[in-house]
């Protein structure tokens, strides 16, 4: 009896501690030592105004910050459910999609009672604290979509109690650790649209817990595991674009448990499986993975199922979709992209209210058929190359005449865009889209297939639109799709076709930090064929609401053409929210090349003709002996005769027009030789033109040289010149033009234009690709002795091209050291040619190596006090280097997220480079090699050389420079002037007092 009343006693208590904890957690503030962790932990996150003392957080249920309102994914949530002795104790945190921009935060730890931290959506970095596994009670983290990088650590075993682990959308690397195998603990693990390699260790077989497993968009090598059947309890298996490979091992159809099963864009995988968890399997997606033979009947009696995506595979035979008489076709079905046949109308299909896309198919259709807007038939005839093929249930379409041209607002109505004089249309394409949608006009059409999984909407919006004024009407809008995307023009002229897709990326937003780190990607065919794989217009045009077009030249010769954009599993699904994936398309047009003048409007291509275009033809040299400056008629076609030079020529009415009679609206600066503008041919083609002006006599030699040097160069990295124009009084030099500016511009941050640290990576080596062509591979082999920040252009993919080749001389294979005059930037300039006139291709090396730093560390290296005191960058690294601090040197405006191994070896290349002995420098393409890791970078550092902390451009002019000739044994004692040159700085003016050194004596090859 007494035991009896021991016990009832001691449930009495249990249940008043409950409650007087209840009540407690209620009345509490929370404990002061975790209050003051949460200050540190707001730091490390980057989080700004925190306020503590507004009202406790636990009484609050969020913590104080500034932050963005709006968005229904913003969760800002503290809980503290563990309360005692008058004080609370913080038990889940939750901070998602308040891109903050810190790191992870160990002090986390400190908050002894945490069990879960959700930090999802945010721009955080570094590494997964391992002093989280000392939290006895945590079992929960998510830290998908931030910028996290690295290879998972082995660490992760220790955090024994984890039930989830989220890691997607970030930028992991490497192989999955053994050690992930003894979290056994796991529920959840989600580890997709990462950068993993490998096999799937063999020890996650322990991970027997499993319900949810995804690993979709990562570089995975090897088989599906046969382990994974024997996760009993696994109810999501999620393998899109993964990596792995068929087949499905047997035990995977056999879980009783799965009700969502994805597979996407791999191969192995021969027959639809039999599953054993049909009367629970609600998503079916096997595309794109080899499926051969027929569709098993079980299928159509699945009666949870409400996704069934078999499409892109080779599945033959009929589809009955009705079992035992009754008909049930799931809410989404896609069969696109088979060899199915049969009388499809006989199915019931057509008897149903369901999503249901049959296009690319064999069908057999009655010519009584009739389309239906919830069911796709496009292409899924047996009549494969004819209109009937084509809309087997449209009814007769008949091609009373043929066009040649075709222009087609996606997502959007009725434009008009005006160009120069005429006048372009854009059709609308902005009708009712569904899941499985043909929607076809007079002439063209699309074909829209695949719902948005996971975005928690009923019905999907298939149009994007923006409301920004700085947008093109042309890109105020897009459509968008799930799966594929068709768009098909019919009774079209044949011959040859200019195709320009016309993309803007508007669903991820550079203005906030996380969602930079969105990704799409997908496929575009035109005419059946494969042209570009993983497309990524972000990456492409360099930015969000950025305009990008492709173009692509095509041939048609029945009378239609059909682009598909195809969504193969890449690329991240959560940024910014769930259901953010697949094609975006903004226009399209496309014209026959014979009607391109009357209808097609020629948009302005803002970056220079590609590499393919063929060398500049030189034209004859009479050409030029029409005019004379200041009298003297004859010097500039003499000086061309000299230089043995032919070009191609335009007409002074030709640049007229194309500059708008040189206005000045389009005057993108002057130089020492005149006038630069912005001009626009008749064929849409952007030119820079430079204009030599009848008073610049003294600008015809270095004119002469630049058309020389650069007219019988073609290389990626280097400023193409179209040509020149030799009528009236003036010269003038056509350019490619380059939409953004100048690398200083960019570094500078006077401009819009935020350079990340691939790119920066891909300029830099750009730049010594150009330098080591200069130096190696062109016939004609010269150094540039002018390479600067301002010299580098960056055209719209933000490739470096080297302009500016007005100073460049050949360089003589016989001479150690060319005969030249001194002529280069302070500060750029090797401090061997500065002082003694020594120039070889180790001087371009020199001047590279600073670039390279201005690169990596976003500071300038002409900053200029009262014009004339001069800092050096190359000094100021060199002192960070020394003290142990390298890192520092690094541009903060990166906010941690870039490669360190690259920065770091960029850093040495910069230092080795401006070593101020010559032949302890690099060449340049051993430079390119270090920068690309394929060989180790020389020991050799630099230091301060001729820029050292007493060097100022006054003492330098001030002082006598002096060069000594072997062969006469005088001494020469040379003043040197300043005096601007005509260069990219000229084009695009960044540093218009930026100063030249030249000489006015020249030195011989003996004179060191």
């Amino acid at each position: 009896m007494s035991t009896v009343f021991s016990i009832l006693l001691l449930k009495i208590t249990i249940i008043i501690s409950f409650f007087a904890i209840s009540t407690t957690c209620v009345s509490s503030d929370l404990h002061p030592d975790e209050l003051n962790v949460l200050e540190n932990i707001a730091t490390t996150l980057g989080a700004k105004g925190l306020n503590l003392s507004y009202e406790d957080p636990c009484k609050l249920k969020t913590l104080k910050i500034d932050q963005k309102t709006g968005d229904k994914e913003i969760n800002n949530s503290i809980i503290c459910d563990v309360c005692f002795n008058n004080a609370c104790h913080i038990t889940k945190i939750f901070l998602k999609t308040l891109s903050l921009p810190g790191k992870l935060p160990p002090e986390l730890a400190k908050l002894r009672y945490l069990q879960s931290i959700d930090l999802c959506r945010n721009y955080l970095s570094g590494a997964i604290p391992m002093e989280w596994a000392s939290l006895p009670n945590l079992t929960y983290i998510s830290l998908c979509a931030n910028n996290l990088s690295g290879t998972l650590p082995t660490g992760l075993q220790n955090f024994k109690n984890l039930t989830f682990l989220s890691l997607e959308a970030n930028q992991f690397f490497g192989t999955i650790p053994d050690e992930l195998g003894n979290l056994t603990n796991l529920k959840g693990l989600q580890l997709g649209s990462n950068q993993f390699n490998g096999s799937l260790p063999s020890t996650l077989a322990r991970l027997v817990n499993l319900t949810d497993f995804r690993v979709s968009d990562n570089n995975f090598q090897g088989t599906i595991p046969e382990y994974i059947g024997k996760w009993s309890q696994l109810q999501k298996l999620h393998l899109y674009a993964s990596g792995l490979k068929g087949p499905m091992p047997e035990e995977v159809a056999l879980l009783e448990n799965l009700t969502d099963l994805r597979i996407s864009d791999t191969t192995g995988i021969n027959a639809v499986p039999i599953l054993s968890s049909k009367d629970i399997i609600k998503t079916l997606i096997l595309r794109n993975v080899g499926l051969s033979g027929s569709i098993p009947p079980y299928i159509w009696n699945l009666k949870k199922l409400k996704t069934l995506d078999l499409s892109f595979n080779r599945l033959t035979g009929e589809v009955h979709g009705e079992v035992n008489g009754v008909y049930a076709p799931p809410p989404y079905t896609y069969l696109t992209g088979n060899r199915l046949s049969g009388n499809v109308e006989s199915s019931g299909f057509f008897n149903s209210d369901s999503n249901i896309d049959l296009s690319y198919n064999n069908f057999s259709w009655s010519s009584t058929c009739h389309e239906q807007s919830n069911i796709n038939t496009y292409r899924s005839s047996h009549l494969m190359n004819n209109l009937t093929g084509l809309l087997p249930c449209a009814g007769p379409i008949n091609c009373t005449d043929y066009q040649g041209f075709l222009h087609i607002n996606c997502g959007g109505g009725n434009i008009s865009i005006t160009n120069s004089s005429y006048e372009t249309t854009y059709e609308a394409d902005n009708n009712v889209t569904t899941a499985a949608t043909n929607q076809h006009f007079k002439k063209w059409g699309i074909s829209n297939t695949g719902e948005f999984t996971d975005d928690r909407q009923e019905n999907d919006d298939y149009f994007v639109s923006i409301q920004s004024r700085d947008s093109s009407e042309l890109y105020k809008t897009a459509r968008r799709s799930a799966l594929s995307l068709v768009y098909y023009a019919f009774c079209l002229k044949n011959g040859t076709y200019n195709v320009k897709l016309h993309f803007m990326e508007t669903q991820f937003s550079d203005d906030e930090p996380f969602s930079r780190l969105g990704r799409r990607v997908f496929d575009v065919f035109v005419q059946g064929e494969l042209v570009w794989k993983d497309f990524n217009i972000k990456k492409e045009a360099k930015g969000t609401l950025k305009p990008f077009v492709k173009q692509k030249k095509v041939n048609v010769t029945n009378h239609m053409l059909e682009i598909r954009l195809y969504w193969g599993g890449k690329g991240t699904t959560l940024i910014p929210r769930r259901g953010i994936y697949g094609p975006l398309i903004s226009a399209i047009s496309l014209c026959h090349q014979i009607e391109k003048k009357k209808h097609h409007t020629e948009y302005p291509l803002i970056f220079g003709v590609s590499g393919s275009v063929i060398a500049i033809i030189f034209m004859a040299l009479w050409l030029y002996a029409q005019k004379k400056c200041r009298g003297d008629k004859n010097t500039r076609e003499r000086a061309l005769r000299a230089q043995g030079l032919q070009t191609v020529c335009f007409t002074w009415k030709q640049l007229q027009a194309a500059t708008k009679n040189f206005d000045e609206a389009n005057k993108l600066g002057e130089g020492g030789f005149g006038s630069v503008f912005k001009g626009e041919l008749s064929d849409g083609t952007i030119i820079a033109v430079k204009q030599l002006s009848a008073k610049s006599c003294q600008g015809n030699r270095e004119f002469v040289n630049e058309i020389g040097m650069i007219s019988g160069l073609s290389h990626p990295n280097l400023v193409k010149l179209y040509g020149c124009c030799v009528e009236k009084i003036q010269l003038l030099l056509v350019y490619e033009y380059m939409e953004n500016n100048s690398l200083a511009l960019a570094l500078s941050g006077k401009s819009s234009l935020k350079l990340d640290w691939a790119a920066r990576q891909n300029i830099c080596i750009g730049i010594a690709k150009g330098l080591e062509f200069l130096h190696e591979g062109s016939m004609i082999r010269m150094v540039h002795r002018d390479i600067k920040s301002t010299n580098v252009l960056l055209d719209s993919d933000l490739n470096a091209k080297i302009s500016d080749f007005g100073l460049a001389r050949l360089h003589e294979e016989e001479h150690t050291h060319i005969s030249t005059k001194i002529a280069g930037t302070i500060g750029y300039m090797a401090p061997e040619y500065a002082l003694w006139g020594q120039l070889t291709e180790k001087a371009d090396v020199y001047s590279f190596g600073v670039v390279a730093m201005e690169i990596v560390s976003g500071k300038s290296n002409t900053k200029q006090k009262g014009s004339v005191d001069h800092v050096s960058l190359i000094n100021w690294a060199l002192t960070l280097q020394q003290t142990g601090d390298i890192m520092e040197i690094v541009d903060p405006t990166l906010e941690g997220d870039f490669n360190i191994k690259e920065a770091v070896r960029m850093i040495k290349v910069a230092f080795v480079c401006t070593n101020s002995s010559p032949s302890l420098r690099p060449a340049i393409s051993e430079a390119v090699q270090m920068l690309q890791g394929e060989i180790e970078i020389t020991q050799v550092m630099s230091d301060p050389g001729l820029y050292d902390h007493n060097f100022s451009i006054p003492k330098l002019r001030g002082s006598d420079i002096h060069g000594s000739s072997s062969t006469s044994g005088l001494t020469d004692q040379t003043t040197t002037t300043m005096k601007s040159s005509v260069s990219s700085c000229d084009l695009y003016p960044l540093y218009p007092e930026s100063m030249i050194l030249n000489s006015t004596v020249e030195f011989s090859s003996s004179s060191v």
